[in-house]
């Protein structure tokens, strides 16, 4: 199949090709498809939701910046988790450094005159009841997801969470075809 056949595959094709002139609608409208799904994966990767959020904002935002440069080899859908998945990795580096250099945690309580003020983050979930169940869901699944070797959490993520090919991981991940398929055995196996 040609390169030119490959783009027209793409069904973000006209969309990308008006962001690529300038029309800053149309990619909101690619931000607003493509918002949730790389939430999902900088959060199964990086194991925070506020560095999820941030992570994916740094994304698009070059996304934005390098659309022109963008030469439609793979998906654009490809494309931007191949920048999200990057983003998100350095974001892990930079939390695992801080931690090691860290004596204290922003989020541990704070000392008053009248007592301690607990750091409260605030929920977007719907009920509390519902909120429970999907967190003790989340908090086994997150932890059997976080004991992974990095290697195999990406290839976890983005094969068994987000549906991608083998290809599409090859490419994103830059690593053979093989190694995708071993490293996603060796992740099953171990969770």
């Amino acid at each position: 199949m040609s390169e030119d056949k490959e783009i027209r595959a793409d069904e973000d094709y006209e969309a990308v090709s008006l962001c690529k002139k300038g029309d800053i609608d149309v990619f909101e409208v690619l931000v607003r498809k493509y918002q949730k799904k790389m939430i999902n994966a900088a959060y199964r990767i990086t194991g925070s939701y506020e560095d999820a959020c941030e992570v994916v904002q740094d994304a698009f935002v070059s996304a934005y910046k390098a659309i022109k440069g963008f030469e439609g080899k793979s998906r654009f859908e490809t494309w931007l988790y191949t920048i999200v998945i990057n983003l998100s990795r350095n974001r892990l580096k930079q939390t695992r450094s801080r931690q090691q250099q860290e004596a204290f945690s922003i989020d541990d309580p704070v000392e008053t005159e009248e007592g301690s003020i607990k750091f409260e983050h605030a929920s977007n979930e719907p009920s509390a009841l519902k909120r429970l169940e999907q967190r003790e869901i989340q908090k086994k699944v997150q932890e059997c997801i976080r004991s992974l070797d990095d290697e195999f959490r990406e290839v976890l993520v983005l094969r068994d969470m987000q549906g991608f090919s083998y290809d599409e991981i090859s490419s994103m991940l830059k690593i053979a075809d093989g190694t995708v398929k071993s490293r996603l055995f060796r992740a099953r196996d171990a969770v």
